[in-house]
């Protein structure tokens, strides 16, 4: 086995995460769990959404310390450009920026998948950026193991004109369904909202209340 294959096997792993395209805002949506390898659990309350900045953040599936290593670039240069320009980074702009370190490291890809979404005075948005850099403009995503379970109830439900609390809703169907049918996603989940005024991180009791609301149920299982 080489280093490669070592690191691939060896290294924490995010699951299911979400982004949705509202017409007042962003939604992102994530579990919890961590995997170490293909089905070890190896953390229970992993953080997998990263708020850079008030009208910006990012989820990640994927190799936790790849990650982590994009959230620093990502905030250091999100930084340095309101420094320079005396203005906010567009959202466009900052996944570009994710874009092109994921294109120049593709020979040594890393590995982690990445959705960077947020409001600035183009509206709301959200990106992709895949392993190779690939970026593009979606109106919903879902990446990670569960991300075939979560598009199922994305596809179903997203419509143009929907509103933040409605995706709210919708983001956490997505990703508790991928919980439970999914072994390498669970435990929990966190959800943000970003609209023009406000970046809004949901507490544990907001999160049941919503949980209940979204399901019908007090508990994800």
């Amino acid at each position: 086995m080489n280093n490669n294959e070592y690191a691939k096997q060896n290294s924490l792993h995010g699951t299911t995460t979400v982004g949705i395209t509202c017409k007042d805002g962003i939604v992102l949506c994530a579990d919890t769990r961590a995997v170490l390898g293909s089905y070890y659990i190896a953390h229970r309350n992993v953080k997998k959404i990263s708020k850079i900045e008030n009208h910006f953040a990012l989820t990640v599936a994927g190799g936790v310390a790849d990650a982590q290593n994009i959230i620093d670039q990502l905030k250091y240069n999100s930084s340095l450009y309101k420094l320079e320009n005396k203005q906010k980074i567009p959202v466009q702009t900052a996944a570009r920026l994710v874009s092109n370190v994921f294109f120049n490291a593709r020979m040594f890809p890393y590995m982690a998948a990445i959705i960077v979404g947020g409001v600035d005075n183009n509206g709301p948005a959200i990106y992709n950026v895949d392993l190779f850099g690939t970026l593009t403009k979606e109106k919903f995503l879902s990446t990670g193991s569960g991300s075939p379970v979560a598009y199922g109830v994305l596809e179903n439900e997203y419509s143009e004109n929907i509103e933040i609390k409605e995706g709210i809703g919708m983001a956490v169907r997505a990703v508790i369904s991928a919980i439970r049918r999914n072994a390498g996603t669970g435990d929990g989940f966190d959800i943000i909202t970003i609209d023009k005024t406000e970046f809004k991180n949901f507490s544990v009791e907001e999160k049941e209340k919503i949980l209940l609301e979204a399901t019908g149920r007090k508990t994800i299982g």
